[in-house]
């Protein structure tokens, strides 16, 4: 029963899981503040522990009883990751939370992804919980490395019990999940490099062709009643820039929030070293019955290309139109918000120096191949890592094809201990040593093969089929590759002219 309502609830919700310069070393870090009350507890969950099979990307689904015991308000929510054994929270580029949904009532309520957005209600309002509550965790540990590990996903929460007079001035609120490519059990779009124009690429608003299939309903609401917005937050994967809410009456649209990723890595808009922005303690947005509401994500399109990219907005909103709420339509909102966070100790290798192999170009090729095979983590032929011939990048006639094949993943792996890989092509030599910000898919010309491998739709990223082809258009010239599940791995072949 619980493994089908499982599959429901995932597969209604969108599963969650940037201006993109990085403040100067002298500026003032102003964070978005909680909201606090005289009896408010501060309390401290972990789920798990979770056991992370070896180059793990899955999505699982499972009951967490990790919560208050009382009613009451959530009024804070701060998720993190941590090690079971340790303790310590681990390495993006180790093991990272790509996604974590806390689902309540068959509803996304709280959501985190590798930036570990801290969700902040302000004074005067709160979530009421009632311990009767159905609580499920949607979640997608993301193992970069060959090993497997336990890992607890926690989270510490403000709390104020029904039993404190503090209580009864709290005014009530409910989530509001907008999703540009939900409600799917995995909602994400491609962003290709060059993609919209001026180097950056809003989705769904650019999206041409075959892109629009990636367009989910819950880009758009429309309000069945008035209501009071009295807080946003927004979720980015790297690349990403920022959202935009608006709001859409009578023709005219407003602005209504730009949560922007704030990146904290010295190469700009490339890594998970970001906050996003959440709206000021002070905003509210009046929302009239009939009024809609429309998100777009925008990236950056000019320095690579981004794929299984996500762009959500998660609001709180309560019932009526406030008296401090302001309509847009007749008054001005203030469009900015706060971070909730500043550099995290997690995301300090950013890779990118010394080198972990030859720079491929330069190697006498290998012998004419048509396939290459993935075998433990390892491209067989044209490996960085490897010696001699072997690491050779393996020659191809212009206007054939190499076919890939992953063997970490195969129709008869249980798809629980399978391994995906992907073929993604990154600017040669590609050979800098790995990290948050490094290897990137920044190739003048563009491929990827999908995650390769097998499993069940919405579980997970699988593209369920293991093999892929290299264009038969690519010009001679020596192509370098990387895998974006598990970066460490690094390739590379050769196309030769014909004759």
């Amino acid at each position: 029963m619980l493994r089908a309502l499982s599959l429901v609830v995932v597969a209604l919700v969108a599963v969650l899981v940037a201006t993109a310069s990085a403040p100067g070393a002298k500026q003032q870090l102003e964070l978005l503040k909680a909201a606090d009350y005289p009896g408010l507890q501060h309390l401290h969950y972990q789920f798990g522990p979770i056991k992370v099979a070896a180059g793990q990307n899955t999505i699982e689904v499972q009951i967490n009883n990790n919560k208050p015991q009382v009613p009451g308000f959530i009024t804070r929510f701060a998720p993190n990751l941590v090690f079971a054994k340790s303790g310590k929270v681990p390495g993006v580029d180790v093991v990272h939370l790509h996604h974590g949904v806390w689902l309540i009532k068959g509803v996304p309520t709280f959501a985190a992804g590798e930036e570990k957005t801290a969700f902040t209600v302000p004074t005067g309002y709160g979530l009421h919980h009632d311990p009767k509550d159905l609580w499920l965790m949607n979640y997608m540990i993301h193992d970069l490395t060959a090993s497997p590990t336990d890992v607890y996903l926690t989270y510490d929460i403000d709390f104020l019990p029904d039993s404190e007079a503090a209580a009864a001035g709290i005014t009530r609120v409910r989530p509001l999940w907008m999703d540009v490519a939900g409600i799917r059990a995995y909602p994400v779009f491609d962003v290709l490099r060059g993609g919209g124009s001026g180097g950056r690429y809003t989705f769904p608003d650019q999206a041409q062709g075959d892109e629009r299939k990636a367009i989910g309903p819950a880009h758009t609401y429309t309000a069945a009643s008035d209501m009071t917005i009295v807080s946003a937050a927004g979720h980015l994967h790297p690349g990403g820039l920022w959202t935009d809410l608006t709001s859409t009456r009578d023709g005219q649209e407003k602005l209504l929030f730009r949560s922007e990723a704030k990146y904290w890595e010295p190469a700009g808009a490339v890594s998970w070293d970001v906050s996003m922005t959440g709206t000021k303690p002070e905003w509210r947005v009046a929302v009239r019955k009939g009024d809609r509401l429309d998100l777009s994500a925008t990236y950056d399109s000019g320095r690579a290309s981004w794929y299984e990219s996500m762009g959500i907005d998660v609001l709180f909103v309560a019932d009526g139109i406030r008296p401090e709420a302001v309509d847009p339509f007749s008054g001005s909102i203030d469009t900015l918000g706060l971070v909730t966070h500043g550099h995290l100790a997690e995301n300090d290798n950013h890779g990118g120096t010394g080198s972990v192999g030859p720079d491929a170009r330069k190697l006498l090729a290998g012998p004419p191949v048509s396939k290459v095979d993935i075998l433990h983590y390892i491209y067989a032929r044209g490996n960085l890592g490897a010696a001699g011939r072997k690491g050779r990048p393996p020659a191809v006639k212009a206007g054939k094809s190499l076919l890939f094949t992953n063997l970490d993943s195969t129709a008869t792996i249980d798809w629980r201990a399978a391994a995906y890989h992907t073929i993604t092509a990154c600017k040669a030599p590609c050979n800098k040593k790995t990290g948050i910000a490094y290897p990137l898919a920044d190739a003048k010309i563009s491929f990827d093969s999908g995650e390769l491998g097998y499993g069940p739709a919405g579980f997970t990223p699988a593209a369920n089929r293991n093999t892929w082809q290299t264009p038969k258009t690519l010009p001679a010239g020596t192509y370098t590759y990387f895998c974006r599940i598990h970066p460490f791995m690094r390739g590379s072949f050769r196309v030769t002219k014909k004759g």
